[in-house]
């Protein structure tokens, strides 16, 4: 009983993907709408010479566990590109490589003290058992705790500020907890941090996930919106798409919390509905560019000058030498900010204007012939703004309405939104789903 039953999933990220994909693979027949033309999320892919690559830069760490599963039951496993990368960060005009625990050691924006301090502050934050017994606490008083006011304001907070703007000294300190233990356990014999990548890019890997799904009777229905959902006899009974109604057995729903509220408001109550709403998001711009030559030897820049409208550097050719792409030197320019700040909604070529400027500032051989061509993209649901205490906000992966479930960004935190962890909760609540159909629900139940 319960099995080959409809499931319509919303969202076509690796949210939405991984959910289909279980549910195919336990005999469901997974529907995956997507407003976009083409699945991937963020990660959806843009041509770049003859490759493509992802819109928003994308890797994985070696410690994680998800995205290698699930390639290794694909017979992807054989793509996956290992690399050692090197780190840095810019601070008062100069670019300092933190790639190794020597590099900390040669970081003279610190006294030799306050580099032991930097250095203790990452072990001390690696040995916290749980993240629940700093939840409610913030990054910034955590963080100043560990290792002093000087380390605070050089190292954390201009990146707090630069990711999160006025919430920075709000953030949560189990957040950037994660985070820490994270890049931690992703590191060589050297202490070089070593990060992962789907040979061909992350786009590829989306859709190679999505054909799996079609091959095994799910069905794909891109550039269609899911407006509303039915719900009949108190359970839910079908979705409505483009001005269709089709039945569902069960509905999974992968956008940001703010984009789910109005689908669930005439069916939740309003405080469910409300508490959805609630979940703040920070947008991001990428500006991609295409160079005929490479910035550094770093991969990954970390921008600690307020003055910068960016956050991050990403050089991502160092992260797939084996890319086609590679006659092309990728970088990513990134920058968080609310979705009503006017230069979200600046013209491409003016938001590349006001920002090429400050990256000469950081490369002063840098110049514009180097350009092949340059990018724009956007998103407006990035970030979710984790505060203190957001553990109490997130929303249950199963809501009051039965066989509507919910599997978002939003809830992987401490954890931060990225693959390996949408991977993981769209597996989860793929299995949820098919526990709650096996138990006798579905087409014709009234249970």
């Amino acid at each position: 009983m319960g099995a080959g039953r409809s499931v319509a999933v919303v969202g076509a990220g690796f949210s939405g993907l991984a959910t289909a994909y279980e549910l195919a693979k336990r005999g469901h027949r997974p529907i995956l709408f997507e407003t976009e033309a083409e699945v991937g999320g963020l990660a959806a892919g843009f041509p770049v010479g003859d490759s493509r690559i992802e819109r928003f830069y994308h890797h994985w760490f070696t410690s994680d566990r998800y995205v290698p599963e699930l390639l290794a039951e694909l017979g992807l496993a054989d793509r996956i590109v290992y690399s050692s990368t090197r780190t840095g960060m810019y601070f008062a005009n100069r670019l300092y490589r933190l790639s190794k625990p020597l590099d900390l050691l040669r970081f003279t924006p610190l006294s030799l003290v306050d580099r032991f301090r930097l250095g203790r502050l990452v072990l001390k934050a690696r040995s916290v058992g749980d993240w629940r017994d700093i939840d409610d606490m913030s990054a910034a008083e955590w963080l100043r705790r560990l290792g002093g006011e000087r380390v605070y304001q050089i190292v954390w907070e201009p990146l707090l500020r630069g990711k999160f703007g006025r919430h920075a000294e709000s953030v949560s300190a189990s957040w950037i907890w994660s985070k820490l233990r994270l890049r931690g356990g992703s590191r060589g014999r050297g202490g070089e941090e070593r990060l992962a990548y789907f040979r061909g890019g992350f786009a590829a890997l989306a859709e190679a996930i999505a054909g799996h799904v079609a091959d095994h009777g799910g069905e794909l229905r891109l550039g269609s919106a899911v407006s509303a959902i039915t719900v009949e006899n108190g359970r839910v009974r079908a979705v409505i798409a483009s001005g269709e109604s089709i039945a569902a057995d069960a509905v999974v729903l992968t956008p940001a919390p703010p984009l789910i509220a109005p689908l669930l408001t005439p069916h939740v109550p309003a405080k469910e509905a409300e508490r959805l709403a609630a979940i703040d998001y920070l947008a991001n711009i990428c500006i991609v560019l295409e160079l005929d030559r490479s910035l550094s030897e770093l991969y990954w820049m970390n921008v600690n000058d307020p003055s910068f409208p960016f956050v991050g550097v990403i050089e991502h050719t160092h992260l797939d030498q084996a890319d086609p792409a590679r006659r092309r030197h990728i970088v990513y320019l990134s920058r968080y900010l609310p979705a009503n700040d006017p230069a979200y909604g600046w013209p491409d070529d003016r938001l590349a204007e006001f920002a090429l400027p400050h990256l000469r500032r950081m490369f002063p051989a840098f110049s514009d012939d180097w350009i092949r061509d340059v990018h724009v993209w956007r998103a407006r649901y990035a970030q979710p703004i984790v505060v203190r205490g957001y553990s109490r906000m997130i929303p249950d992966h199963r809501t009051s309405v039965p066989g509507v479930y919910i599997a978002s960004m939003a809830q992987v935190y401490p954890e931060d939104r990225g693959t390996n962890y949408a991977i993981r909760d769209g597996r989860k609540v793929a299995g949820a789903v098919d526990e709650w159909l096996k138990s006798g629900h579905g087409a014709g139940s009234h249970a």
